[in-house]
């Protein structure tokens, strides 16, 4: 707090340095800035996921539950808890080896490995380097392997979703992305379809890591049995990645059943968290 209060006052000299009239009252995580905002349409608001190209959640908890808050300082009734869930790692999560050679190659080996799992800058990477070893072992693209199938990041997540969501017979979108990004023009119908099935997996298996998160919080909450938690959840992957929406609402159902499964609900957030910051500037003296 003390240090977000010092970097308050650099910014508000700074601007008056220069003569700009405006004055700045909080300085909010974007993650944070959704969960005010759900907060603000609803008090049964818990929790926000950020799911774009990056990925963090953040939830309410009671102020008694913190057990490292400072005695010197007054304890309000509820803290916001900034998770960082993008850094989460363990034994458990389901990684491959496109996965592993995924992260030693980034610029931060050994970090945000959920992120890596499930966010929209490496859905698509993921992908690629599945394809990429299919061309080489299985001739999936022809004899040759596709030059710019090896260059990385070249497969971004909106082109991943197009691709699945391809519903055409002879799978024609994603005979029209192969050729825009990689240049691969001689597809085979089976080739495209198992296109398909690649990033139906890979989606798959990120929306439910995304699930389990949310059912982790809401029982760390203990509010699965007797309250309505609503989960606010804002980012591109969410809004315009159908098909991995509908996987995420899904296997929270599945975690948790038809009756349980009704206490939680997720929803789009209201305006993103560039307008959900304006209630936390506007509450501030």
């Amino acid at each position: 707090m003390q240090a977000g209060n010092k970097l308050l006052n650099e910014i508000n000299i700074a601007m008056e340095k220069h003569s700009v009239d405006k004055r700045v009252f909080a300085l909010v995580d974007d993650t944070i800035g959704v969960l005010a905002g759900g907060r603000y349409y609803s008090k049964e608001s818990v929790a926000a996921v950020t799911l774009g190209m990056g990925t963090n959640a953040a939830y309410i908890e009671s102020a008694q539950s913190v057990v490292k808050w400072p005695d010197q300082t007054p304890k309000p009734e509820e803290i916001a808890i900034n998770t960082q869930w993008g850094n989460f790692r363990s034994s458990h999560l389901p990684i491959t080896e496109f996965d592993t050679l995924l992260d030693a190659e980034s610029s931060y080996p050994g970090s945000q490995i959920f992120e890596k799992l499930i966010s929209g800058t490496y859905l698509g990477e993921t992908v690629r380097r599945v394809l990429l070893k299919m061309a080489q072992e299985s001739a999936l693209f022809g004899d040759t392997v596709p030059p710019k199938l090896a260059i990385p990041y070249t497969l971004r997540s909106p082109d991943m979703a197009a691709m699945h969501q391809d519903t055409s017979e002879d799978y024609e979108i994603i005979d029209e992305k192969l050729g825009e990004i990689f240049e691969i023009t001689n597809s085979t119908t089976m080739a495209r379809e198992l296109v398909a099935e690649i990033c139906d997996v890979v989606a798959e298996r990120g929306a439910r890591l995304v699930g389990a998160g949310i059912v982790g919080i809401v029982k760390k909450l203990d509010r699965l049995s007797n309250r309505i938690s609503i989960i606010t959840v804002e980012g591109g992957v969410y809004e315009h990645y159908r098909v991995f929406r509908n996987y995420l609402h899904s296997s929270v159902w599945e975690m948790l059943g038809d009756e349980l499964s009704d206490n939680v609900i997720i929803e789009h957030s209201h305006g993103g968290s560039g307008a959900s910051s304006i209630y936390i500037a506007a509450s501030q003296p």
